[in-house]
């Protein structure tokens, strides 16, 4: 069966995600530069974190027996928030206690992952209140919520942002429906702010469905985008190469160990470059990630606390 949500202890959440070329960009502002990672062929694994519960160090607790590589490129913060403010009428952008914590100790929490190579992206999400990626009134609008994502990965040095369009609750607190603009305008001027940035698609919600508007497609914009649904295998419709993409969605141990190995088969023999797995939490969860590494790069995974 599929697990189709998120659970979170905020605000429920499955998220869309698109990312590729790790290779890109240096760690941030901070002036912390990544150490190489050991070599490891193979499509990108991705990890979500819900950091109300658990700690973004845990990502890089894995790596592979053989030639000890990194099992995740890219650690995902779940999830910061777009929110309504009804006195000025305009979406921002929030962080929960949790999520301050990990950006305001990132020194601790997200620079010692960058430093083994690992990407570290912020998910964000919607929050009951209307706002959305989808409804922005004016390109203004749109542009503007751009800068403060932007803005938030510079501040933290972050390695870029995610895109989850759920719980938006469109139309609450008098916001507007969904339209064919919103999106466009926004990852347009978030790629113009950060062109060497990461941005991914969560494949799911009204902004998953709006990637055109005047004679503009943002498909190319996006680094990669996954399949929302855990368990299971669906293949985006976003126009990106293989590469970039992740028909497979997994959660860590809850997905069974044998689907969880037969969707990363699948994965190599239909070609595709991405593995999207959720809430990698604090356990020993070698034996459900062994099983993935063992069909995507012929090892298994070593844990280390």
């Amino acid at each position: 069966m599929f697990t189709p949500v998120r659970s979170r202890v905020r605000t429920a959440a499955l998220a869309l995600s698109a990312i590729t070329a790790l290779a890109l960009g240096a760690t941030a502002t901070t002036g912390a530069t990544a150490a190489p990672a050991a070599a490891k062929q193979g499509p990108t694994s991705v990890a979500y974190v819900e950091v109300n519960n658990n700690s973004m160090l845990n990502v890089g607790k894995y790596t592979l027996s053989n030639g000890g590589g990194n099992v995740f490129d890219v650690a995902v913060i779940f999830a910061a928030n777009i929110n309504y403010d009804t006195s000025s009428k305009a979406a921002t952008l929030y962080f929960n206690e949790n999520v301050q914590r990990v950006l305001d100790n990132a020194a601790t929490q997200i620079r010692p992952l960058q430093q083994k190579g690992i990407k570290v992206v912020l998910s964000v999400l919607g929050n009951h209140q209307g706002a959305g990626f989808a409804n922005f009134p004016s390109q203004q609008a749109a542009s503007t919520f751009a800068k403060q994502l932007s803005d938030t990965v510079a501040k933290y040095g972050l390695d870029g942002i995610d895109f989850d369009d759920e719980y938006a609750e469109y139309g609450n607190n008098g916001t507007g429906q969904p339209n064919a603009s919103s999106f466009v305008h926004l990852v347009s001027a978030l790629r113009a702010n950060m062109p060497n940035k990461i941005i991914s698609l969560y494949n799911i919600g009204p902004s998953a469905s709006r990637l055109s508007y005047g004679g503009v497609d943002i498909s190319s914009k996006f680094d990669y985008a996954w399949n929302p649904y855990y368990g299971s295998w669906q293949v985006p419709g976003i126009a990106l190469p293989k590469a970039k993409l992740s028909p497979a969605a997994v959660e860590i141990g809850r997905t069974s160990q044998s689907t969880v190995a037969s969707l990363a088969r699948r994965t190599v023999s239909e070609g595709y470059g991405v593995y999207l797995t959720y809430n990698l939490d604090g356990a020993n969860r070698s034996a459900d990630v062994s099983a993935f590494t063992r069909e995507l790069y012929g090892s298994d995974a070593r844990y280390t606390p």
